[in-house]
């Protein structure tokens, strides 16, 4: 009896409050009606509220997914890699490319960079440089190459990170690098496999 006394008195006085901010003439019928409405949405969102809590709290509590963090963890170093921002080894190709005369100009440089990333090299370096997505080779006035800003000159050194089989075969391809170099009158080129190519240049 009291709680329905207490209801019965809350409900007019809910209303009576209403009906003081309420526009002129809206009913007590649609107030009533409105503070109802108000009540449920006040529940709805409590609700919402304490299921957010619950999610969040089993959130921090739960077992950190080392699966998806060693992915996660694999993907930054891959892209760090790409990025040239950090230093990298492994299996590889080193290319010698002696040109006394200068008569190799950045196309070739340019073309063997491409075969190179066609061939799956993961890491490439010209003569200290890190080469990357966004990298130009340029011809220098005067001589030698102009690599992302950087002075280069001949006898130009290449190292790449990759399948050490796979990448020097792109390079002897017929038509490919190696060929293009033995046409140019003076230059020469060596290429050598090798189990752990360091290049220490970053971005």
């Amino acid at each position: 009896m009291v709680l329905l006394a207490a209801v019965g008195f809350a409900v007019p006085v809910t209303v009576d409050a209403a009906r003081e901010t309420a526009p002129a003439g809206t009913g007590t019928t649609r107030l009533v009606d409105q503070v109802g409405a108000l009540g449920a949405d006040g529940r709805r969102l409590a609700t919402e509220i304490d299921r957010l809590e619950q999610e969040r709290a089993a959130s921090a509590s739960a077992t950190p997914d080392r699966v998806a963090l060693a992915a996660a963890s694999a993907r930054a170093d891959a892209l760090a890699i790409l990025a040239g921002t950090v230093p990298v080894a492994g299996p590889g190709v080193e290319l010698a490319l002696a040109d006394p005369r200068g008569n190799v100009g950045a196309d070739v440089l340019v073309d063997l960079l491409q075969e190179l990333r066609d061939a799956g090299a993961e890491a490439v370096e010209l003569s200290g440089v890190r080469l990357v997505a966004e990298s130009y080779i340029v011809n220098r006035p005067g001589g030698g190459l102009t690599v992302d800003g950087k002075a280069v000159t001949a006898p130009y050194t290449v190292r790449a990170i990759g399948d050490p089989h796979t990448l020097a075969e792109a390079m002897r391809f017929p038509g490919g690098v190696l060929d293009t170099v033995a046409t140019r009158e003076g230059a020469t080129t060596r290429v050598t496999e090798i189990s752990r190519v360091e290049i220490r240049a970053v971005r």
